[in-house]
């Protein structure tokens, strides 16, 4: 029967809350005060059965819970026939229980997601010298296999022959894709975008990079149990304490009234929904302005927040390389319909924001087209030779770069920008600069968080130094890491908890920052995020709007101190009703019962202060 109840708790909830609206527009609807009693009397005995289980189960373990004290209050309340008191308050505590219980579910489903992006086959080759395609189980270190186009990586390995560009957006983050040649390093989990590669495999299995990132979040989930809750344990000694007083109350008078009224007066309804009232009306505003709040232990850990530390491509930036800067040099002709033709011939991320930047545009036949990988193209467009690429390329062409020109390079790198130049004939033409844009606002989002009481904000990325120090100088931020690898960006974490002592939260959006999400006190994911960044995080800011996360941080901090202004106000009224009783003539039961019922509507209406919080 225990069982029973407990897994029916949320339609007990329901339920009981359908008994009391009945019973209340019975009585002003048609003055049927009958039906109001017997509709609060049946919604105080469901709505406490499940309490009074974790009680007992709770006290079974030597534990004083807060279901132990909400039990004894609807019990008083039974005893002076009180309930409305009754009926409510074990309401108003499931619902609280309810709301938190299910933003909450999803979490553990994190390490399925991940599961399932891992790769599941490979190519292997046989002693034949003929590729088989087997199960990932069946690779061992040593082994040779085959990467086709479109296809994920099986393993941690080195290239043995060919080349390819690989999208490692699920190990690094970053949006643009590496060129990868003999000797080079690839993980397993990252995706070919073009070309095929043999590898040998170094590491397989759960000793693969991506295996970590599983065995990380596991173990950092693992690491982040529920804390206490203040109620809880402040209960573990109040609770007993006013059994006690009503105990030594009854010895010394022997009058059962009194001590009745003491232990009635000694449970505050307002400690009770207090807290939860803060932290229902704090989660539905967060909704409101698309924020998700996954529950109380979010709230308190995250306005303690010190230190917050972001991911770059897509949390700082917006994940999508533009050209930011361009120059041109000498009479530009037809260059940019050259230069279009050319990129056209291309699926390269670059070639897709020169494309863009360029707009509609003439075009001509493109033929002899040689593709130098990490380099660039050069080919043939209306009878001129056309190189497009890094330095590298030009240099290999043998294209003449002036002062002025490798000025405009330098420049353009410090600013952290990917170039594109492009020559015709032997000339250069134009000069792009590509990079990931900012997040529009993201300098005064940063600022707002600074005067919340942030003290560093600190970014770490897969992409080079380069690029990150020139995001980090734009944005002032305390510190920013760049190369690195997800197990570097969580060990990086844990020695800010660990060793530094902060309270971190870790804002980022990919499969590669999970581990770090996991780990940090607080994790906030992208909306726009892969779905295992957001079910390990403990805020969501949907639509990816980054503009909200200073809103949620405010919001928090203002829902904590409601809930301790909630707490005061409950624990007020006990310590003046309690006074009363002993020390004076003028708090009686039902004058108490009056004070409790004022408490309750003050916490809850200082609770709902919180639907109106707008971040100034």
């Amino acid at each position: 029967m225990q069982r029973y109840i407990l897994k029916h708790k949320n339609q007990i909830t329901w339920l009981s809350g359908i008994l009391i609206a009945i019973g209340f527009l019975a009585e002003w609807l048609f003055h049927q005060e009958i039906v109001l009693v017997w509709a609060l009397i049946i919604a105080s005995l469901i709505g406490v059965a499940p309490i009074a289980i974790q009680a007992y189960q709770a006290l079974r373990v030597k534990v004083v819970s807060i279901d132990v004290l909400v039990t004894i209050a609807v019990a008083g309340a039974f005893v002076i026939r009180n309930f409305e008191e009754s009926a409510i308050v074990t309401f108003l505590f499931l619902f609280g229980a309810y709301l938190e219980q299910r933003t909450l579910n999803k979490t553990r489903s994190a390490i399925r997601e991940l599961t399932e992006m891992a790769p599941e086959s490979a190519l292997k080759q046989m002693e034949n010298g003929e590729f088989e395609e087997v199960d990932v189980d069946e690779v061992d270190v040593g082994d040779v296999l085959l990467v086709k186009t479109g296809a994920k990586v099986p393993v941690d390995g080195t290239v043995q022959s060919g080349e390819a560009s690989i999208n490692e957006a699920s190990i690094t983050g970053e949006s643009l894709p590496v060129s990868k040649e003999k000797g080079s390093t690839v993980f397993a989990g990252t995706i070919l975008d073009n070309g095929t590669l043999q590898i040998v495999a170094d590491r397989v299995g759960e000793d693969t990079t991506f295996g970590r990132i599983i065995e990380l979040v596991e173990e950092a989930q693992d690491s982040k149990s529920e804390a206490e809750r203040f109620i809880d344990r402040f209960s573990k000694y109040y609770t007993p304490a006013v059994l006690v007083l009503a105990f030594i109350v009854w010895l010394a008078t022997r009058d059962v009234e009194l001590a009745i009224t003491i232990l009635v007066l000694g449970c505050p309804g307002a400690l009770v929904i207090g807290v939860p009232v803060s932290n229902v009306a704090g989660i539905g505003n967060g909704a409101r302005h698309g924020i998700l709040l996954k529950g109380s232990e979010v709230i308190g850990d995250f306005s303690r927040v010190q230190t917050m530390v972001f991911d770059k491509t897509g949390t700082l930036t917006v994940g999508n390389p533009t050209v930011a800067e361009k120059a041109g040099y000498g009479e530009p002709g037809e260059s940019l319909a050259y230069l279009a033709s050319v990129e056209y011939e291309s699926d390269h991320p670059l070639a897709k924001a020169v494309l863009q930047e360029i707009g509609p545009i003439k075009t001509y036949p493109v033929s002899n087209t040689e593709v130098f990988k990490g380099g660039g193209i050069v080919a043939s467009v209306d009878g001129h030779r056309v190189a497009v690429g890094n330095v590298a390329l030009m240099e290999k062409e043998e294209v003449v770069l002036s002062e002025q020109v490798r000025s405009d390079i330098r420049r353009f790198e410090g600013n952290g920008n990917s170039l594109v130049l492009t020559a015709v004939d032997g000339e250069l033409k134009i000069l792009m600069g590509i990079r990931d844009q900012l997040r529009p606002g993201i300098r005064e989002d940063l600022a707002r968080l600074k005067k919340l009481g942030v003290k560093n904000l600190i970014m770490l990325s897969g992409d080079n130094q380069g690029t990150v120090d020139a995001v980090s100088r734009d944005l002032g931020l305390t510190r920013a890491i760049g190369n690195l690898l997800p197990e570097d960006k969580s060990k990086y974490v844990r020695n800010l908890i660990e060793k530094e002592h902060q309270i971190v939260a870790f804002v980022g959006d990919g499969v590669n920052d999970s581990p770090s999400l996991a780990l940090a006190q607080i994790g906030i994911a992208m909306g726009s995020g892969t779905d295992v960044a957001i079910e390990t995080s403990d805020v969501v800011l949907m639509n990816s709007d980054f503009g909200r996360l200073p809103h949620a941080l405010g919001l928090t901090k203002a829902t904590a101190r409601n809930m301790k202004q909630n707490i005061l106000i409950a624990v007020g009224v006990v310590v003046l009703l309690l006074a009363g009783v002993l020390f004076s003539e003028w708090v009686s039961m039902s004058i108490g019962m009056l004070v409790h019922e004022a408490s309750i509507l003050a916490v809850i209406l200082n609770g709902m202060r919180l639907m109106r919080y707008k971040l100034n």
